[in-house]
């Protein structure tokens, strides 16, 4: 792995994993089966402990380390852990000693269906639920991702996401289990470009995945002249470049494809409780697409759109996505009573084959050619003097305009339209970008109802959610009047 500036070697990270078995080892009879709760700071340590965990048969629970106290509690106990290892506690369990002895525990054979990582969804709607992962899941996954992007001894892969993602299961786990080298992006320097263009330039890195954000980071970087020394930059070497966990609009694609040279670009699309299900290649020389079509399913993955009347939609339509893949959750561990049943159904087809499938609350639109884009979510439906908006299909309509970096879209409930869509807007560095000219972009791409009521325009970047996403409660209506408005540009309708 590759950590602030220094390497760890395969025989070094080896060294802390014996360590930390020490610590996390419940004997050869393993009396306790409990799982063990790591707040999952990102550190070549924190890997270190949670390889142990999973060397001794223990499943690991991942956290972030920005949750409140009562909702780590929370999680854990309904995880039934039986102890919580902060980062104070793994730093310690790796820690050299002058009584230095190395640790040789039994190995341990892990079964299928024994459990190795227990996820977090967001948390967006309320507490995170907590998705189990067993070992069968995890190792198919691996194996297709290690075959689709070439990991193999010595391939180099950039780490963006915090430890607790599930991304990491390509970018980490994927990477470590075929012998690569693991490139971990400190947390604390996440969003500064020129130290993201030095791990490219410093490492030789071979695949990429990350979220929009880290993308348009690179773009605004290279634009603004942060790129120097052309091939030196490191990144004309990528081989594979995958951009997942939010929709980015088709011109940012097309940027990518001039950053990152001869680089194979993927939109890649998935769910923490299916990890990943439909995945396309971008081919930018090709007709502008908006939205960016899912792609095609992975092996072994089954899709069904059921439209709002639980009917199967056979042929074009629109309806919400139902995905059933070899790498998912069973369901959700320790969840109220129901609530696993609601999301994981049988065949909706009426197969026979036992599969379960999930539903994703991503509402999809089938074309005639077959291709499928996503339209938004189910709970982003709100109505407006009584007509259904999206408020996702809102945002990608106004994040088509060249001059639009982001844009968050709310719907505020009004005593007499039920709701008013209210839009901030962050415009592109230099440009005069005003509400009269989105409104007449909007008007073009949208029914008069899903035109936002008020515009905000703002030259700052917006919230950001911890998993990278436009914080919408943060732009709520509170924001309707932000401190130095007079500032910013904002038409009320």
């Amino acid at each position: 792995m590759v950590w602030r500036g220094k390497r760890v070697s395969y025989g070094r990270l080896a060294h802390w994993v014996d360590r930390a078995r020490a610590v996390v080892d419940t004997g050869p009879a393993r009396t306790d089966t409990r799982p063990v709760c790591v707040v999952a700071e990102k550190s070549p340590a924190a890997i270190a402990v949670v390889l142990a965990c999973l060397a001794t048969g223990q499943s690991v629970l991942a956290v972030s380390p920005a949750l409140p106290r009562s909702t780590l509690e929370l999680l854990s106990d309904r995880a039934g852990c039986r102890t919580v290892l902060t980062p104070e506690r793994i730093a310690a369990a790796v820690a050299d000693r002058p009584d230095d002895v190395r640790v040789i525990a039994s190995p341990h054979v892990v079964g299928e269906e024994d459990l190795t990582f227990i996820l977090t969804t967001s948390g967006s709607t309320g507490v995170p639920k907590l998705v189990p992962l067993t070992a069968g899941a995890v190792d198919r996954f691996t194996e297709w991702a290690a075959e689709r992007f070439g990991i193999r001894p010595g391939t180099a892969v950039l780490n963006y996401a915090p430890l607790n993602f599930d991304l990491c299961l390509l970018d980490i786990w994927t990477t470590l289990k075929h012998g690569g080298q693991v490139v971990l992006v400190d947390p604390d320097r996440a969003t500064d470009a020129g130290y993201l263009l030095n791990l490219f330039a410093d490492n030789d890195v071979h695949v990429v995945q990350a979220v929009p954000l880290a993308y348009r980071l690179l773009l605004d970087a290279a634009a603004g002249g942060g790129r120097s020394g052309g091939a030196s930059a490191g990144l004309d070497r990528p081989h594979h470049v995958i951009v997942t966990g939010d929709s980015m609009p088709w011109r940012d694609f097309v940027a990518l494809g001039g950053l990152f040279g001869a680089a194979r670009l993927y939109n890649l699309y998935g769910c923490t409780e299916t990890n990943d299900s439909f995945i396309h290649e971008v081919d930018t020389t090709a007709p502008p697409r908006s939205p960016m079509p899912l792609g095609t399913p992975l092996p072994g993955v089954d899709a069904v759109v059921v439209g709002s009347d639980g009917m199967v939609v056979e042929g074009a339509g629109v309806g919400e996505l139902y995905v059933s893949t070899p790498f998912q959750t069973e369901g959700y561990l320790g969840s109220r009573r129901g609530e696993s049943q609601a999301d994981f159904v049988p065949d909706p087809k009426g197969g026979s084959s036992g599969s379960r499938y999930f539903r994703s609350g991503d509402v999809v639109r089938r074309h005639a050619d077959g291709s499928v884009t996503l339209e938004g979510r189910t709970d982003f439906h709100v109505k407006v003097a009584g007509v259904r908006v999206n408020t996702e299909v809102v945002e990608r309509a106004i994040g088509d305009h060249e001059d639009v970096v982001e844009v968050g879209v709310v719907a505020v409930p009004d005593a007499l339209a039920g709701h008013r869509l209210h839009a901030v807007v962050r415009r592109r560095a230099g440009t005069r970008l005003n509400t009269l000219v989105l409104r007449r972009h909007c008007a073009q791409r949208l029914s008069r109802d899903a035109v936002p009521a008020v515009i905000h325009i703002v030259d700052d970047p917006l919230p950001r959610t911890s998993t990278g996403k436009v914080d919408r409660k943060r732009i709520g209506p509170a924001a309707r009047f932000p401190e130095g408005a007079a500032e910013h540009e904002s038409e009320f309708v």
